[in-house]
Formats: structure tokens, C-alpha cells, sequence
């Protein structure tokens, strides 16, 4: 190829052929118009290698995301398979993601099934050079609690005293001990005090917010044409000498560097193995296939019954959707997009506008085909700006201007965006107060303002979800339950949501349970791994020796066949706890007081064979 540019044009071109069947002169001039900013801002490099490594996750098996954040607006990723939501059928803006007036690094986060997220990374080193490739730093700062944790250790403090004024931070985000000490007396009483009381509050608030460690950012990683070393210095972690950038996320990006996001979502996992769960009996099965019109699927949301549904199961969420009753994908992004502090106080108006009960009222008629997907109630930033094109006359990139000029609320450039858009609005026949009320009304709501390309594709995720648990109740909760059996919290929840819907969990058992959860005629069987202390390792070797030689008679029988270097006492302990091995007529206390005495007999057993 004659350049990355020319490689990337034919591969968009290809794409779009695959994507759409038939294609329309408005969506061949959208990519037209995409590729003419990409190549042009110099971004074709990028492209191509996201391209390349999601395309090797795809070959391996490793599921990838529909998207993240504004990336999902840009055509030119779908016909690549960098996304998978159709910007064209959610009405997404490209220049919510790319301006084409303003020349800024594109930032594309992708989200992998957290089991191969690893195995992506390990591809990208390998291909562009460990020199080339590197993880990016992110500092820990010392926040209000935090800090006054750490001074007060240093002062030699008690614990006690300590805490207790620690404690009197209320537990907000972003809160600071400026804000902290003017809205609790205690603690502004302790600021004016002397001794080492005041002392502490006074230590705290000069080192509050200054970087406390260093650690590898979760998902952050820079690709470098060269060296890395020729472009921003390194650091070494002393604990285990893992490499990152000296520079945070955000000074990379200014730099000009390649910065990408590999993030783990569990959710894929999930989809992953209630797939496969679900093909041991139906071969053919496809999500990707799956119906967006499916019936049972929004009455389960319509029932608020989303427990163990991505973004959907708070119990907030849920009433919402009992009032809503939604019956379209764009009502499911809505709610997504809306069940946020500050956009709620929309839902109800929301709610009673789909039903008919409220008015729609829209101030211009060219508000009508912008707001009449949300009833008439702006919900997302590409409304903003989709408003600000068409009253005031705006380009789509003056327009992406407009909207982080109100999100940053920085005066100055408020007051020029504010002129520029009341003279737009007035210079296109709109009355000029009407324009000065919708820039107020916009300005209010653009504090907290959505980004629908990324409410699409994470609604996308959750109606999957619901598709499954709707269709395949059995599967989608043993893959849940299976995906969270680390976690002894949200297992509880899922074992209580399997008895709502009257799905039997069986009691783990080393003759009938798999290594993980699975959905059987009489309910699902609890996995063995799922069992406390037991583990993946423990349950592996259980499992196969029972396929090699069959169901196992007795504890004596289990501990001679199973490799005792994978399963310990502890393990067997843990089994007869939880009933794993009740089958036989022993009870459990008598089984637990003669373990000793098994094992040893056992270990006698295997070294004989050897």
C-alpha cells in the first residue's frame, strides 16, 4: 500500500460493504467525510492498529465490547469492527468524537471479556516491541480521610483519636477538608484548635491532594514508533519491577502520543459462558444474532426484574422501569442515560410523556425531529449539539466546542459561546429571546449531559443480558453465578434472585457438579470451584478424575483417586462442609474426625502405584 492512509480507506470501504445492505449516497458521503478527518489529522496509524488488535481478539475467540464512549459515533470504526453499534441507526455524531475543526488526539477505550484482556495486551507487546510498548503510570493522591489517616501516624497519634476525626469526613465523592470542615462544627472547632488536634487538621490540609504513590494505570497503555525512551521517561516499579511512563494518561495524550484504553468487562465473560451453556443444547445459537424487538426480553425490563442485567439492577433503576415499561432499545438507552444525579429529576417527566399522560411541548418546530426520540426532554450531548447546528447555525465541530465550553463552565469561554450562539439563532429567524432561554436551558443540562454513543452501546450489552436471562433463565444465572463466585456478596444476591424465579440450586456435589455452575433439568448445580477454599485447581482435578474412572463410592475412594497435591485437606474439609460428598452413608462429623486417617491411607494408596 502506498501509505497507512490508502490501506485504511480500503479497509473502511470493505467494511462498509459487509456492514450495510444497502448503501445509501448519505452514508457513503458520512465515510467519505470521516476518512477525510482521520487521514488528514494524521490518524490513520491509529485506527489500523486497534483495528489489528481487535481483529486478533475476534480470531482468538476473546470477546470484544460493541464500544465505549463517543468512538461509537464514528462509521469508520463499525465498518472496521472496532465497534459493533450502528452509529447510523442510533443517530451518533462522529464529531462528538473526532472535531474536525480542532486537531485532538482520538481516544478509543475498548472493552474485552476480562479473561482475555491479558492475552490481547501480551499480542500488542509482542507485535510492536516490548521498546515500543509500555503501561502508563497513575499517582495516588492523599484524599481528605486518607490524609488525615497518614498524618495522624506520623504525629504518633492514638489509633482511636485518629480515626474518630477521620470519620468525620463525610463519605462523598470529590470531597475535600476545605468543604468537610464547613459543613461539620466538630471538625471546624478541631481546625481552630491548638495542640495536636489542630495540628493534624492543619498538616492535613497543606499535603491534601499531593500524589501518594505511583501504580500502573488499570487499562492505560502508549504505543511509540520508536523507543519509548525517545519520547517520555520511564519508571520501574521497586516492588516487581514492572515498567511504566513517568507521564499520566492525560500528559501522554498531550504529548501527541498513541494512548488506548484495554479494559476487562465482565459482562462479556458472562455472555461468554451462557453461550456456550446454552449451545451444549441448542448448536446453533448466536448472540450475535439476537432479535432487538424481542418480546419477553422488555417485559423483563417492564417488570423491573434486571437483577444480575448490566447497569440496570439498582433497586432505583428497577422501579423506574416498572413505571416506564419500555418497549423500544431507545427507551432502554434513556433510562441509561438519564438514572444519573442530575438527569433524574427528568425521568418522571419522561415516564409520563411516553404514556400520554404529560404534553410534549416543543418551543420551535425544528426541536421537533431532535427531541422526539426522549419525548421532547434533551438527554444527550449530541442533542446539544445536534440543536445548536440546526437554531443557531453552528458547525457540528463549533458545536462540540459549545459543549465542552459548558461542561468545563469556564466563564470567559461561556460568555463568547453564549454570544455566538443567541446572534446564530437570531441570524437563522429563531426570536432572539428563545435563543437566549434554550443556551440557558442547554447550559443548565449540558453540566450533566450524556454521551448517547456510549449509553447505546452499554444498553446494547444490557439488553443482551436481558435477552438471555428472558430466553435462557437456567444458562444466563449459572454463567452469572459462575462469573461472580469470588464474591461471597454477590453471590448471596444471585442465589436470592435464583429463588425469585423458582430456578432450584442444587447442593455442590463431587459425583454430579462441574467446575463451575450448570443449568441441569432439576435447577442449576452449584460448582465446585464456588465452594469456600476449594478453588479452580482443586475443582480441575476432582472433575477429571471422576471422568476417568467415574463416579466416586466413598470419601476413601475420593482421596485415592484424586491428585492430593492439587486437593488438601482443607479442600476435603470445605467438601464435607458443604455437603459435596453426603451421598454416602457416613455422616459428615464422622467423615471430618477420620480425615487424618483417610488421607494417610490415601498417600499410601498413591505411592504404592507409583
Amino acid at each position: 500500500y502506498e501509505s497507512s492512509a490508502a490501506y485504511l480507506t480500503e479497509l473502511s470501504q470493505k467494511g462498509l460493504s459487509r456492514r450495510y445492505r444497502e448503501i445509501t449516497t448519505k452514508i457513503q458521503e458520512r465515510l467519505d467525510f470521516e476518512l477525510s478527518i482521520i487521514t488528514g489529522q494524521g490518524f490513520s496509524g491509529y485506527f489500523l492498529i486497534c483495528w489489528d488488535f481487535i481483529n486478533y481478539a475476534r480470531q482468538e475467540g476473546i470477546s470484544v465490547g460493541p464500544g465505549r464512549g463517543s468512538a461509537a459515533g464514528c462509521l469508520t470504526s463499525y465498518c472496521l469492527g472496532i465497534t459493533n453499534t450502528d452509529p447510523i441507526k442510533y443517530d451518533l455524531l462522529f464529531e462528538r468524537f473526532l472535531n474536525p475543526e480542532r486537531i485532538e488526539p482520538p481516544d478509543i477505550d475498548i472493552d474485552f471479556a476480562h479473561t482475555g484482556r491479558d492475552q490481547v495486551l501480551r499480542y500488542v507487546v509482542d507485535k510492536y516491541g516490548e521498546e515500543n510498548v509500555s503501561q502508563v503510570i497513575t499517582f495516588g493522591t492523599m484524599g481528605a480521610k486518607a490524609v488525615v489517616r497518614d498524618v495522624g501516624r506520623v504525629l504518633g497519634m492514638p489509633f482511636g483519636d485518629v480515626d474518630r476525626i477521620a470519620k468525620l469526613v463525610p463519605s462523598e465523592l470529590k470531597i475535600t477538608l476545605a468543604k468537610a470542615i464547613e459543613r461539620v462544627p466538630e471538625l471546624r472547632k478541631l481546625a481552630d484548635a491548638h495542640g495536636n488536634e489542630g495540628k493534624l487538621i492543619e498538616y492535613s490540609r497543606k499535603l491534601e491532594g499531593m500524589a501518594r504513590h505511583a501504580s500502573v494505570h488499570a487499562c492505560a497503555v502508549i504505543i511509540t514508533p520508536s523507543d519509548l525512551t525517545n519520547y517520555v521517561p520511564l519508571y520501574r516499579a521497586p516492588k516487581d519491577g514492572t515498567i511504566t511512563t513517568q507521564f499520566d494518561g492525560e500528559t501522554c495524550m498531550e504529548l501527541g502520543l498513541l494512548k488506548m484504553d484495554f479494559l476487562g468487562l465482565k459482562e462479556l465473560s458472562l455472555m461468554d459462558e451462557a453461550e456456550r451453556l446454552i449451545r451444549l443444547r441448542q448448536p446453533d445459537f448466536n448472540l450475535l444474532q439476537v432479535p432487538w424487538d424481542d418480546r419477553s426480553t422488555f417485559e423483563l425490563f417492564g417488570k423491573g426484574q434486571t437483577v444480575g442485567v448490566f447497569q440496570f439492577e439498582s433497586s432505583g433503576m428497577r422501579e423506574y422501569l416498572r413505571s416506564l415499561r419500555p418497549d423500544d432499545i431507545e427507551d432502554i438507552i434513556a433510562m441509561n442515560a438519564l438514572y444519573r444525579p442530575g438527569p433524574m429529576e427528568n425521568i418522571p417527566a419522561f415516564i409520563s410523556r411516553k404514556h400520554g399522560q404529560e404534553e410534549v411541548v416543543y418551543d420551535h418546530p425544528q426541536l421537533e425531529p431532535i427531541l422526539e426520540p426522549t419525548y421532547g426532554i434533551m438527554v444527550y450531548q449530541e442533542q446539544v449539539m445536534r440543536i445548536a447546528q440546526e437554531l443557531a447555525g453552528f458547525t457540528m465541530g463549533q458545536a462540540d466546542i459549545l459543549r465542552k465550553a459548558m461542561g468545563k463552565k469556564k466563564p470567559e469561554e461561556m460568555a463568547k459561546v453564549r454570544k455566538d450562539f443567541v446572534d446564530g439563532c437570531t441570524s437563522n429567524g429563531v426570536d432572539k429571546n428563545l435563543g437566549e432561554n434554550l443556551f440557558r436551558e442547554i447550559e443548565i443540562f449540558a453540566g450533566y449531559a450524556f454521551n448517547k454513543s456510549h449509553a447505546a452501546c452499554y444498553s446494547e450489552v444490557a439488553y443482551k443480558n436481558a435477552y438471555l436471562k428472558s430466553n435462557y433463565p437456567r444458562e444466563y444465572m449459572a454463567a452469572s453465578l459462575t462469573t461472580d463466585r469470588d464474591n461471597t456478596d454477590r453471590l448471596t444476591i444471585l442465589l436470592d434472585e435464583c429463588r425469585q424465579m423458582d430456578i432450584p440450586v442444587l447442593a455442590p456435589d463431587v459425583n454430579q457438579s462441574a467446575v463451575n455452575f450448570t443449568p441441569t433439568p432439576d435447577g442449576i448445580r452449584f460448582g465446585l470451584s464456588a465452594v469456600k477454599n476449594v478453588g479452580e485447581g482443586a475443582a480441575h482435578a476432582i472433575v477429571d478424575a471422576r471422568i476417568e474412572s467415574g463416579p466416586f463410592e466413598d470419601l476413601f475412594e475420593l482421596c485415592q483417586r484424586i491428585d492430593l497435591k492439587a486437593v488438601n485437606r482443607r479442600v476435603i474439609e470445605s467438601l464435607i462442609a458443604a455437603g459435596a460428598i453426603d451421598r454416602t452413608e457416613t455422616h459428615r462429623a464422622q467423615m471430618l474426625e477420620g480425615l487424618d486417617l483417610v488421607l494417610k491411607n490415601a498417600q499410601i494408596v498413591q505411592e504404592q502405584k507409583i
